[in-house]
């Protein structure tokens, strides 16, 4: 009721001062409605900068080597401030979550949810992909570019060495590097050990509460300058690649795209509306500035501070948050996983190879697990979609048919990927939110 009264009070105000002749107010100026550019949301000024950017660089088409010299920058710059505090913010929050949990088994059960939701969500895309490139025939009037196909393939780690990995030999080495996945399990492990400590951790406790705390509050200046770091980062991209790029290529690209967007409108609609008990439009409206921003930086670890701001907006709880998307942005890759759906069935088709439907099956597998050891940042999707083609005894060299018009693809797959990190953390919040009023209610009844 107070909040209520104090948003209600400058107008209120307003009306309550007498007016000029010329319509204006005898008032000290405080009253004077702000300017429209101010009155604008940050939302708004991300699509505007999106807009802007893709028009200039259709316009610098002829000498793209103005936007790489002066307009990329901005975008560089600005994408070095994200990733600065990136790993500073995922080591301090999930402690500081972690610690919040203030029990074991309560990390187990949101890790256990989240994991779960991660690898449903993540098969349902790669089943999409295929789905789409099969029955929209992706491969079809493809012309095969003259010259020799080459790609040099890198040699991906097997699951086995994938689970090694995540457990460091250094505590200061993954964060020199950025190994997200070594920087979540070494936050984990001393969450874990200040829980263990007790009362003799507080004092530790509280400098992690406070550096998370100072690390969100530098995001959010970052996050003020988005417009200009969005600009900076489409503006090149399309003057680089320009239209001639898209064309032998379109069609892979709007299967791509739609097979993406159905994972939004469908997949993460549905569990939200199931698990989270929310209207999916509000869901999409509060992930808007996440999806804008993922679009034009196609990083998912770039776009984390973002989407922990729009879902804690949303009602996420931060204990929530600060362990279930940076966790997301590891190794939750939906857009991903659909790139490498469509991507295997259009170099099979290209090439003339008929893939069974075991060969398919071995696709989603595969596809699945290779999410998990993707990095959130721009082109690693290339590398593990190598992994894939070899699985099912397709040509490595096929990739290099769609390295043209990868950034493309990779713009909205990583869209894709940090919805599906902000849908999953909504979902698993409201259950632990629902589990704990059900206990809650059990106590009252025992106690009456």
């Amino acid at each position: 009721m107070a909040d209520d009264s104090i948003i209600s009070a400058p107008a209120d105000a307003a009306e309550a001062t007498p007016s000029t002749p010329d319509g204006g107010s005898k008032g000290d100026g405080h009253d004077k409605p702000k300017p429209w550019f101010k009155r604008l949301s940050l939302t708004t000024w991300i699509f505007i900068a999106l807009i802007l950017g893709v028009l200039a660089g259709m316009a610098l088409q002829g000498a793209p080597e103005i936007a790489d010299t002066y307009i990329k920058p901005f975008g560089t710059i600005f994408l070095n401030l994200i990733k600065m505090i990136v790993v500073p913010l995922v080591l301090f929050s999930i402690i500081a979550g972690v610690v919040s949990l203030d029990d074991v088994k309560k990390v187990g059960a949101i890790g256990g949810k989240t994991v779960l939701f991660y690898l449903a969500t993540t098969a349902c895309a790669v089943t999409l992909g295929l789905i789409f490139a099969n029955v929209m025939n992706v491969g079809a009037g493809y012309t095969m570019p003259s010259g020799e196909l080459s790609y040099e393939a890198t040699e991906p780690p097997s699951l086995i060495d994938t689970i090694v990995n995540m457990f460091p030999s250094n505590f200061f080495q993954p964060m020199a590097d950025a190994t997200m996945l070594q920087v979540i399990v070494i936050a984990v492990v001393f969450g874990f050990g200040m829980i263990a400590a007790g009362k003799k951790a507080e004092p530790v406790i509280k400098i992690c509460n406070a550096m998370s705390d100072v690390c969100i509050a530098i995001m959010r200046g970052i996050i003020l300058v988005a417009p200009f770091g969005v600009f900076g980062l489409i503006c090149p991209v399309i003057a680089n690649n320009g239209i001639d790029v898209l064309r032998p290529l379109l069609w892979l690209i709007v299967v791509a795209y739609l097979a993406m967007i159905c994972q939004i409108v469908l997949v993460y609609s549905g569990i939200i509306k199931v698990f989270a008990r929310m209207n999916p439009l509000k869901f999409l409206r509060g992930e808007m500035p996440v999806m804008g921003f993922a679009f034009a930086s196609a990083s998912s670890m770039g776009t984390l501070p973002i989407n922990m701001e729009c879902t804690e907006k949303m009602g996420v709880s931060k204990e929530v948050t600060s362990f279930v998307l940076p966790l997301g942005a590891t190794i939750n890759m939906d857009g991903t996983a659909i790139y490498q759906g469509v991507c295997a069935i259009f170099i099979a088709q290209v090439f003339g190879i008929d893939l069974s439907i075991g060969q398919q099956l071995t696709i989603v597998m595969t596809a699945v697990l290779a999410s998990i050891g993707t990095a959130g940042v721009p082109g690693s999707g290339m590398i593990m979609l190598a992994m894939v083609l070899q699985s099912v005894g397709l040509p490595v060299e096929g990739v290099a048919l769609v390295a043209g018009v990868d950034r493309i693809l990779d713009m909205m797959r990583t869209t894709v990927n940090v919805t599906g990190d902000a849908a999953v953390a909504t979902c698993v919040d409201a259950m632990q939110k629902r589990a704990a009023a059900r206990k809650a209610r059990k106590a009252e009844k025992a106690a009456a």
